[in-house]
């Protein structure tokens, strides 16, 4: 791309942020009782009475904090202070420590099991609201997550970090995120949100402690996650790093081939970066196998061969910033290009330009997938927002 074009493409993501995404969520999801309502259906109905996630409050806190940092707009801020209230109110077990899964409208708790996914997106939220906003309560309150997940997950004998606990901190039965995985001591998923976490708490601070638990996840996933003769990332494993099965996401592949080597840079350590920045190329051109013809990355392939043809909006978002990461990080200059095609198909399939925000999905067959939410549990501002903010940033370098 030339230099002009880079910047229209910046533009045209920036603008997609302030125009269409942010606002879905400031006027269509703020509760004015306090945080932020638990669920839009498909048909854009909403359901003010819906539990409310700890993972999508905690990246409501995430998506306006970054967006007050990359744009001083105050609106961002007021709602970045709107969700940090809330999700310190209501999500923070004063009792036990970690947060609750979910609560209801009226704050209490719901489902009050430690997932360790969930406690990992809020250390990431509150660390970018510090950064935004320089409240040192919200750094105490990242730091004692991170004590809690150190002192309760982390399988220091073999490495890498398990699931889920109950309230108190004992071992549960059903590890699973959702119905949808398999209920397996250690994932990929987990520990991808894990290290995300932890290097935003790193970048903020620049603690020992963070920086040795940075490292030592980077190293499992370079020496356990990635699968050596695919470049793809194992999904599932027990807790002796077996993996389960050999199913591959295409989405979570290129996420991880860019969230890796920022973390590797964050940790500034030349030799780890060199290695990451080898391992990360060749996990984004395996990811790169569910590229289609017209920019779209499809979901996921099946360990029985069956192909998932859905094309998701969060592996949109993902696979835009993942190859502008091979064109500058790389080597791979065309794919600023094939980046520049995913957002293309993004703005003609999965932005909704009337009611705002984006589609779940276009399902397979190309029609609009309207039975998953159009903002709920699992969708959420974050991806989208994120790949609109760091795109930006990098196409302007």
């Amino acid at each position: 791309m030339t230099e002009q074009q880079r910047h229209q493409f910046a533009a045209s993501l920036m603008a997609n942020m302030r125009e269409n995404i942010l606002p879905y969520w400031l006027d269509r999801m703020t509760d004015p009782e306090g945080g932020f309502y638990g669920r839009r259906d498909g048909n854009d109905r909403l359901d003010c009475e819906a539990p409310r996630g700890a993972i999508l409050n905690a990246r409501i806190l995430w998506t306006f904090s970054a967006a007050y940092s990359a744009t001083a707009d105050e609106r961002y801020l007021k709602a970045a202070m709107h969700a940090y209230a809330y999700v310190i109110t209501q999500f923070i077990d004063r009792e036990h420590g970690g947060v609750f899964w979910s609560v209801d409208r009226d704050g209490t708790p719901c489902d009050t099991k430690k997932q360790y996914y969930a406690i990992a997106f809020t250390i990431y939220g509150l660390a970018e609201y510090y950064h935004a906003t320089g409240d040192r309560k919200a750094l105490a309150e990242a730091m004692a997550l991170f004590d809690c997940i150190e002192a309760h997950s982390r399988d220091r004998a073999r490495g890498g970090y398990i699931e889920a606990s109950t309230r108190d901190w004992h071992p549960i039965d059903d590890m699973r995120l959702s119905e949808k995985d398999a209920n397996s001591s250690k994932t990929m998923n987990t520990h991808l949100h894990i290290i995300e976490g932890y290097t935003a708490l790193l970048r903020v601070t620049g603690d020992e402690r963070v920086a040795e638990a940075t490292r030592s996840l980077l190293r499992v996933f370079l020496d356990r996650i990635i699968v050596k003769d695919t470049g793809h990332m194992g999904l599932f494993f027990d807790d002796d790093w077996h993996l389960l099965d050999r199913a591959v996401s295409y989405g979570h592949d290129i996420e991880a081939s860019w969230l890796l080597l920022e973390t590797a840079r964050v940790l500034g350590d030349d030799d780890l970066t060199v290695e990451t920045l080898a391992a990360t190329r060749r996990m984004a051109i395996a990811a790169l196998d569910g590229m289609w013809s017209d920019g779209s990355m499809v979901y996921e392939l099946h360990a029985d061969g069956r192909l998932d043809a859905e094309r998701h909006w969060w592996v949109q978002a993902e696979s835009i910033v993942g190859q502008i990461y091979l064109a500058l990080f790389h080597g791979m200059p065309e794919y600023d290009g094939r980046a520049r095609a995913t957002w293309q198909y993004v703005l003609d399939n999965l932005v909704d330009h009337e009611g705002g925000e984006w589609f779940w999905s276009r399902r397979a067959d190309g029609s609009v997938n309207r039975t998953d939410d159009k903002a709920g549990f699992w969708k959420c501002p974050y991806h989208n927002t994120r790949a609109c903010l760091e795109a930006a940033r990098l196409l302007k370098v």
